[in-house]
């Protein structure tokens, strides 16, 4: 099942879990691929979910959207991705569906409806990825969740975040509320 577009690229979101968008990427490691997929809230840039396995099954990126359910539990969510089969599976559908959970779907073909999340995988592979040869998928798993966890959300300067990090953006913006 396809979903139209109702995310329109409009990658801003006013507060934290209102907009969400997913993919997945390849990462190479000597022993094959190893599947990525994240879910980034449009808010703060943060990584919110993600999933490696060694297959590009349904199972990658619903894991990777459970954990973001787990860690944030939104309300009046809209969640983006790509209209492939992964995201357009029944199965993931439905947990879409139980959670009231708004999708929205990139134009078939179409990069740019999804370039958020396209920032994210070129600077994951651009400042971590090319750097190293992963020699193993568990070599990569662990240099990943490193880069995602003790760098990426907690340290890296974001130019769209007047330059702090994800995490450091939303206790500023929680505190200039309070």
């Amino acid at each position: 099942m396809t979903a139209p577009n109702v995310l329109d690229r409009q990658f801003k979101a006013d507060a934290p879990n209102q907009k969400w968008v997913a993919d997945f990427t390849y990462i190479p490691t000597r022993e094959g691929w190893l599947y990525l997929a994240v879910v980034l809230d449009l808010y703060s840039r943060m990584v919110v979910g993600w999933s490696m396995q060694r297959h590009m099954s349904t199972e990658l990126v619903s894991d990777a959207m459970t954990m973001a359910l787990w860690r944030r539990r939104p309300t009046a969510l809209l969640q983006h991705s790509d209209q492939g089969s992964q995201y357009a599976n029944e199965l993931y559908q439905l947990l879409l569906a139980d959670n009231d959970i708004q999708c929205s779907m990139s134009r078939s073909g179409n990069v740019w409806d999804n370039s958020a999340m396209e920032a994210f995988f070129s600077s994951l592979k651009i400042e971590r990825v090319h750097r190293r040869g992963y020699r193993t998928r568990d070599e990569a798993r662990s240099d990943i969740f490193n880069y995602i966890e003790c760098f990426y959300n907690p340290h890296r300067r974001h130019s769209t975040l007047d330059y702090v990090s994800p995490a450091a953006y939303e206790r500023l913006q929680a505190a200039q509320k309070h």
